[in-house]
């Protein structure tokens, strides 16, 4: 472990280097995801504009959701967004063989390969959010609250980067998988509110199926005290779990890599 955190740690450092060699570049794209967030945030302003109570649920309260979706987002944003590119820019030119043949494992390879700067605009704007709507909610961050944000934003986190490597091991056998990654990528939009607002079956797909309402709805629910019994807890079981289904799907894929001849 120690040896791959010094490994991570220099990959990051190198990829900082090349980062600031573009200064502006990096700029903007740090900042550009702040203004495509600004898109999804002035829809719900309209709506709750219309409509000040979604099911129960005021407008501080859905900023609360949507900012710890946004969180849980950014860190899969940041370090693991190269899933998205294992087909068109590893497997279907041939640069993935070069993780098979060094002496690290593959997937640590690929995913230190390159740190995303876009999620640090994600990050920001998910901090602004929980922190806006924590005041006007009058949330008291107490040891114990700051201690459960940190676990839920983290397992949230952990459950795009494990849901995003199941749907990318596609790139294997199809080579391009971003259609099937956005498949399960897009239901975490329906996380961005009230699991309640929805039918049944579309809560328990969000519960149990595509888990990303552990990224939001049930830490905020918690955290405004309502009642939801276990299921404020069982974030961190979800995520380690998921992460160790993802990565035996991945070692399935990698067992049948053959190439592309490229």
């Amino acid at each position: 472990m120690t040896r791959y955190a010094e490994l991570y740690w220099l990959f990051l450092i190198n990829r900082l280097k090349i980062l600031m060699e573009y200064r502006v570049n990096f700029i903007i794209g740090a900042s550009s995801t702040i203004f495509l967030q600004a898109a999804g945030l002035l829809t719900i302003w309209v709506v709750m504009r219309q409509i000040p109570s979604l099911n129960g649920w005021s407008f501080d309260e859905v900023l609360l959701i949507y900012g710890l979706v946004t969180l849980a987002k950014s860190i899969n944003h940041m370090f693991a967004d190269n899933l998205w590119t294992v087909g068109r820019s590893y497997i279907r030119t041939g640069g993935f063989d070069r993780f098979l043949v060094r002496p690290i494992d593959p997937l640590f390879h690929l995913l230190a390969d390159r740190f995303c700067h876009d999620g640090i605009g994600n990050f920001l704007v998910g901090a602004v959010l929980v922190v806006k709507a924590s005041t006007a909610l009058h949330i008291a961050w107490t040891p114990v609250n700051l201690l459960y944000l940190f676990t839920a934003v983290l397992s949230g986190g952990l459950i795009f980067i494990a849901l995003n490597l199941i749907s990318c091991v596609s790139a294997f056998w199809i080579m391009d998988s971003v259609p099937v990654m956005r498949l399960v990528f897009d239901n975490h939009m329906f996380a961005q509110y009230p699991l309640t607002i929805y039918p049944k079956a579309i809560s328990i797909w969000l519960t149990w199926v595509i888990p990303y309402g552990f990224a939001s709805f049930y830490p905020a629910s918690h955290l405004l005290g309502y009642d939801i019994g276990n299921l404020a807890w069982l974030g961190p079981l979800i995520a380690a779990t998921l992460l160790v289904v993802a990565y035996r799907v991945w070692l399935f894929g990698l067992k049948h890599y053959s190439g592309t001849g490229s």
